[in-house]
């Protein structure tokens, strides 16, 4: 009920005696749809602050206010530096004037949505406030009194149209007529509650409550109300304050639940993908049984065969094994195996990847609680501060920067992309590891991790290379030159691009690419 005319009656009223020798100093915008205003008697000053927000049309009077030296845009400077006359209330109007010298006024349209500021001279809107209410521009001011027959013959004659009558009204004072049984009431016992209510809007007290739909300003008595207030200037301060304070929060409440959500949105979609596959890998364990079945048939699997079909040990059913010609079948077994091994590890980093997103789901959960019972800004503030620890899913896999391959007990390190490669070789990479890299063309960085005591077998640096081939624009030749040396003989200089690096001392090795 703050833009409710019974109350900018009395508001007007007080503003008329606040602003008695008072000159308009200044008017301006800084804000979108936000006009301040300040009046000065010489010695003081009484600040208007009009918020028009389609969502939210308010006045407030905050007891100071500091112009911001940028993005400041004088408004109506024609009015600036005239003393106040005096505060019109237009008749059943939710609209008043504060009027100056030399017949300029500026009206003070508090229709919701549509709510504005309009300049006048003599009767004529010259300026408005919100430029999209062109409408505002055809106003006078002799049009916007309005009447109402208040007699009881007008209220007999109209007992089924009395919201559209009494437009003044509004729709909270008919909630409150309806809450006391106003429809179930006979004609005199209508009249009668009318009155009573009438006389509460002429002779109001302001009331602060908060109620399912926030905070609201009434004028009428209610057994909810937190704030009383006999000034209507203090009350709607107070009533803005409140009411921006707890928008404020909601919107700060709703944003944080909805990065949240989002988040375990994310969360449960790459559970779910990790958890199916992880049971695919599981339940297809072929690579390691082909490998056996391989083995323990060597003597009638030879070189040049494709494929090759034979029982299985477990349920005695028939398999067929894709078979690589060019290799020898103890070659083909290794092939398998080498797969076999690749598939543990990526079954063990799906476990910790699981288990790891476990954890980021059960902290999850605990935010998205707390925030929901989270009672001011204060507090989520300081649950915002602990958003950064739930990063999107796509910036934790890029944790780490390879991906990881094993073979006869080495481990094998690729890099995932140039910035990745500069990771790999720079911070991952022990001195005596042996580095590998396809030769004068663009590809991963390749690392097989060293082994205390242990040199580096020919089969494992061919595996490797096979590898840094495939990572690389050569992955299409049949054949492709792999450098490999020492890291202690990999440098990078200052300014090289992502991935650029100067080797020493290397070796070159000619595989064929291969995908692992």
């Amino acid at each position: 009920m703050h833009n409710n005319y019974y109350f900018l009656r009395q508001l007007t009223a007080t503003l008329a005696q606040r602003l008695s020798g008072f000159t308009l100093v200044s008017s301006f915008s800084q804000n979108k749809d936000e006009l301040v205003i300040e009046f000065n008697n010489g010695t003081s000053s009484f600040f208007l602050k009009a918020s028009l927000q389609p969502e939210f049309a308010c006045l407030s009077f905050p007891s100071t206010y500091h112009r911001a030296r940028k993005n400041s845009v004088d408004i109506f400077p024609d009015i600036v530096m005239k003393k106040v006359i005096g505060v019109r209330q237009f008749l059943n109007e939710r609209s008043f004037a504060i009027l100056l010298e030399d017949e300029n006024a500026l009206i003070f349209k508090m229709h919701a949505s549509r709510a504005n500021v309009l300049r006048c001279e003599g009767d004529v809107v010259q300026e408005i406030f919100r430029n999209n209410q062109q409408g505002d521009l055809g106003i006078t001011l002799s049009s916007l009194d309005r009447s109402i027959d208040w007699s009881r013959e007008e209220f007999e004659a109209h007992l089924t149209t009395l919201s559209t009558t009494y437009f003044t009204f509004g729709k909270p004072v008919w909630t409150h007529l309806t809450a006391n049984h106003f429809e179930r009431l006979d004609t005199n016992a209508k009249w009668n509650l009318f009155q009573i209510t009438l006389s509460l809007l002429e002779h109001p007290r302001y009331y602060i409550l908060h109620s399912t739909e926030g905070v609201l300003f009434s004028l009428l008595p209610s057994t909810a109300f937190e704030k009383e207030f006999t000034d209507p200037v203090a009350a709607v301060q107070e009533f803005f304050l409140a009411r921006t304070s707890t928008t404020a929060f909601q919107n700060e409440k709703t944003s944080l639940l909805s990065q949240v959500n989002k988040k375990l949105k994310q969360a449960l979609s790459y559970q779910e993908r990790n958890e199916h596959k992880l049971l695919e890998l599981e339940a297809d364990l072929h690579y390691q049984q082909w490998a056996d079945l391989i083995m323990a048939n060597l003597h009638g699997i030879t070189q040049g065969m494709e494929h090759i079909t034979l029982e299985s040990f477990y349920d005695q059913t028939s398999v067929e094994i894709k078979l690589k010609k060019e290799l020898s079948p103890q070659k083909n077994a290794e092939v398998y195996y080498r797969k076999g091994k690749n598939q543990a590890i990526e079954i063990r980093t799906l476990r910790v990847a699981i288990t790891q997103k476990e954890k980021e789901l059960a902290a999850l959960v605990q935010l998205q609680k707390s925030i929901e019972a989270a009672g001011d800004l204060d507090q989520l503030n300081d649950l915002s501060g602990s958003m950064k620890d739930h990063v999107p899913d796509k910036a934790v896999r890029i944790a780490l920067p390879y991906n990881e391959y094993e073979f006869k007990g080495f481990r094998v390190w690729v890099g995932r992309n140039a910035k990745a490669n500069d990771e790999l070789t720079l911070k991952y990479a022990h001195k005596d590891d042996l580095w590998l890299h396809a030769k004068d063309v663009a590809g991963s960085h390749v690392l097989i991790k060293q082994q205390s005591g242990k040199p580096f077998p020919k089969d494992v640096i061919e595996y490797a290379a096979a590898l840094a081939a495939h990572h690389s624009k050569r992955k299409n030749e049949s054949l492709c030159p792999v450098a490999y040396t020492t890291k202690k003989f990999v440098r990078k200089r200052k300014g090289e691009p992502a991935g650029a690096v100067v080797v020493e001392r290397e070796e070159v090795i000619l595989v064929e690419p291969m995908k692992g």
